[in-house]
């Protein structure tokens, strides 16, 4: 249970350090740009190709239709697997997957993989003591001053193209 919120807290974090716009307006290139200019490429031979899914298959996986050709195939297989088990969820982790899935399928692949380093990197940070309740754990979080929480924070992306100027 604390995995899945670090790692939501994670994915949030690389998603808002991503949004924030620049510190000064740049009026060279439009944002929706972006993106479009370093498109990923298709994974020849990447099994299996979104028309081998099946109707069930390509209903759940919907937002990340137009990224499939481009997944590596151990990508694939993980949100297959996600996919089998999506029918015996409860709605509300069906429309809680669904969510993050959308949220994921808008990250650039370059926001993936700092999302990707942060939760390996809090999968390898110490765990709390068992018995400590996790609300508890939030609690004292919420305590913290805003440079402790910040201390806690991922660093940031190491992009030049990404850091404020000062």
């Amino acid at each position: 249970m604390l995995r899945a919120l670090l790692a939501a807290l994670s994915l949030c974090i690389a998603a808002g350090t991503a949004a924030q716009p620049p510190s000064e307006p740049t009026a060279k290139k439009p944002a929706a740009a972006k993106p479009a200019a370093k498109a990923p490429r298709a994974i020849p031979g990447g099994r299996p190709a979104w028309a081998e899914l099946t109707a069930e298959q390509q209903q759940t996986l919907a937002p990340l239709k137009a990224d499939w050709e481009t997944l590596e195939p151990e990508r694939r297989q993980k949100w297959i697997a996600i996919a089998k088990r999506y029918p015996r969820m409860k709605p509300q982790e069906q429309e809680r997957v669904q969510r993050r899935m959308q949220a994921w399928a808008k990250l650039t692949p370059e926001q993936r993989r700092q999302a990707r380093e942060n939760y390996k990197h809090l999968v390898k940070a110490p765990r709390p003591v068992p018995n400590k309740d996790l609300r508890e754990a939030w609690a004292e979080y919420q305590q913290l001053s805003p440079q402790e929480r910040q201390s806690l924070a991922p660093p940031p992306p190491t992009d030049p193209r990404r850091q404020k100027s000062r």
